[in-house]
């Protein structure tokens, strides 16, 4: 009787797990197959497979320019938060840090709160100093957003490092900025990798800071956003499929890194 109850527990689970990925993942499997069927009036004309729409994408010069102006914020916005991770984490570890709690909180809070939270504070920020929306704007929003991803992953590995390393190095005369660059950096390299891929991804798709912060900038998530106010087409799916397919590829790269380096191997 146990031995049944728990195949009969472990079946529903996996058919709950079945039903919870269905509906999940349903619509983005609908959207991608309309993206390439067309949908007429009088049904869906199985028969008329086409790659037309991913075509006028690439010709829509609007879309173009929000998949550039996208890609250099998320550019510019793990770079800035590559430089303030590494140098906020190398201070928290120094033994006469004062205010590692606050700085924690500071690096932590945008990231926790809400985004439209977060977009709101900033626009209110930037307002007050008198600094017009653009793609600065934007940019100073993903790095603050993003940071906290980079700053956790920087640290963890900082910490794990033994500090007989840099007693080493200062015992063979290296100066504090050899003991970064040869020293130290090799050994945080592969962990600034991994977050600044995973923190790309969040900025690659961000969209209700964007909304805030953009003014006159529009990013690919804003012109997604304003193409389906208009209504649904099979543009708009073709272009949903390569934004998913891009982040879906991001994400398993990030996974992939993350394993250890033993069960890589293997």
């Amino acid at each position: 009787m146990s031995l049944s109850s728990e195949r009969l527990a472990a079946m529903a689970a996996g058919a709950l797990a079945a039903a919870v990925l269905a509906v999940l993942y349903a619509p983005v499997v609908i959207g991608a197959l309309f993206s390439v069927i067309e949908v007429t009036r009088n049904g869906i004309d199985w028969g008329g497979f086409s790659l037309a729409w991913y075509g006028k994408l690439w010709q829509n010069q609007s879309i173009l320019d929000a998949v550039r102006t996208t890609l250099v914020v998320s550019a510019c916005s793990v770079s800035l938060a590559i430089v303030l991770s590494i140098a906020l984490a190398l201070y928290v570890e120094w033994e006469g840090a004062i205010g590692r709690r606050l700085i924690e909180l500071v690096v932590y809070l945008p990231f926790l709160l809400p985004p439209i939270v977060t977009g709101l504070s900033l626009l209110i920020f930037f307002a007050n100093l008198g600094i017009s929306r653009g793609v600065a704007t934007i940019v100073i929003g993903h790095s603050v957003f993003v940071l906290a991803v980079l700053y956790r992953l920087v640290l963890t590995r900082l910490q794990s490092l033994p500090a007989t390393l840099f007693e080493a190095s200062a015992d063979l005369g290296a100066t504090r900025w050899q003991t970064l660059r040869h020293v130290l950096w090799p050994q945080l390299r592969s962990a600034v990798a991994t977050g600044a891929i995973l923190a790309f991804t969040l900025s690659f798709d961000e969209t209700l800071i964007s909304v805030f912060l953009a003014g006159d900038a529009t990013t690919l998530p804003l012109r997604l956003w304003a193409m389906m106010r208009v209504g649904f087409t099979p543009e708009i799916n073709a272009l949903v499929t390569l934004v998913l397919l891009f982040s879906i590829a991001l994400a398993i790269i990030v996974s992939l890194r993350m394993k250890p380096e033993g069960e890589m191997e293997e």
